[in-house]
C-alpha cells in the first residue's frame, strides 16, 4: 500500500530584511554639527560577555559610548544596570532625547532603534525610534551607525563586535565613508564570527583587533583623535 501523502507544511511568517533606508535617510557629506567625539558599538550573539569584557576596561574619560545590542526589550534595563555596577562608566538604558554626557554609556532599549541626534551648539542627544525593524533587528546597528555617520562624521570611532549575520556591516562602511575610524573584532576572540567578518569583507574596518586588544585602542583613539570643525 502507499503512504499517505503528508500535507504541506504551512509558509513560514519569516520578516522582510529592511534596510536603514527605512528608518532614517543616508546624508553623509556634512560637516558635523558639533565638536564632540562619539563612540559607536554593535553586537550581538556573545556580545552581553563581549560588552562586559570592553567597557570595564575602559576608563571614566571616555567619549559617549552608544551601543546596539541585538537582546529583547525585557532584558536590556537589567543588562545595563549589571554593566553600570561592574564598570567605572556610567552605563544606562538610553532615553529618548537625553543629552550624551561624557563618561556614559547608553545601551539601546529593545523595543527601539538608537539613533544620535544633535542639539545645536550644546551637544548630541540620544533619538529611539519605535519603527520597523532593520536586517530583522530592532534596535538595529545600522541604524546607530548610519546616524552617527550622517551627524558625527570623523568625529567618530565604530566597534563591531561578535554577531551572527551581516546587520552593522554596510552601516560601519558609511561611517567609514564619513571619516570615521572603525574597529572590528578578530575572528578567533568572537563567538560567532559573523557581523564583523562581513564588515571586514567590505574593507568597512581601518583595524582587526581581538577583543581585549580594543578597549586600550579605543583610550588612545579617544586622547588622539581630536574633532575637527
Amino acid at each position: 500500500m502507499g503512504q499517505t501523502p503528508r500535507p504541506p507544511l504551512p509558509p513560514m511568517n519569516v520578516l522582510p530584511s529592511l534596510s536603514a533606508d527605512v528608518i532614517l535617510p543616508k546624508q553623509q557629506g556634512r560637516t558635523p554639527l558639533i565638536r564632540q567625539t562619539v563612540i559607536v558599538v554593535g553586537s550581538s550573539t556573545g556580545g552581553t560577555e563581549a560588552l562586559r569584557t570592553l567597557l570595564t576596561a575602559l576608563p571614566r574619560t571616555m567619549p559617549p559610548i552608544l551601543v546596539a545590542q541585538h537582546m529583547p526589550e525585557l532584558f536590556t534595563k537589567s543588562f545595563a544596570a549589571r554593566l553600570d555596577s561592574l564598570c567605572q562608566l556610567t552605563v544606562k538604558e538610553a532615553e529618548d532625547n537625553e543629552k550624551l554626557l561624557p563618561g556614559t554609556v547608553y545601551i539601546a532599549p529593545g523595543h527601539s532603534h538608537l539613533l544620535l541626534k544633535g542639539l545645536p551648539s550644546t551637544g548630541y542627544a540620544v533619538s529611539l525610534n519605535g519603527g520597523q525593524p532593520v536586517n530583522r533587528h530592532k534596535p538595529s546597528v545600522d541604524v546607530l551607525f548610519r546616524s552617527a555617520a550622517n551627524l558625527a562624521g570623523r568625529n567618530c570611532i565604530g566597534v563591531i563586535l561578535t554577531g551572527m549575520g551581516r546587520d552593522g556591516a554596510y552601516g560601519m562602511l558609511e561611517l567609514k565613508e564619513a571619516g570615521a575610524y572603525n574597529i572590528a573584532q578578530d575572528e578567533a576572540s568572537c563567538v560567532v564570527f559573523g557581523m564583523p567578518k562581513e564588515a571586514i569583507a567590505l574593507g568597512a574596518a581601518h583595524e582587526v583587533l581581538p577583543l581585549t586588544g580594543i578597549a586600550p585602542r579605543l583610550i588612545t583613539l579617544a586622547q588622539q583623535r581630536q574633532p575637527t570643525v
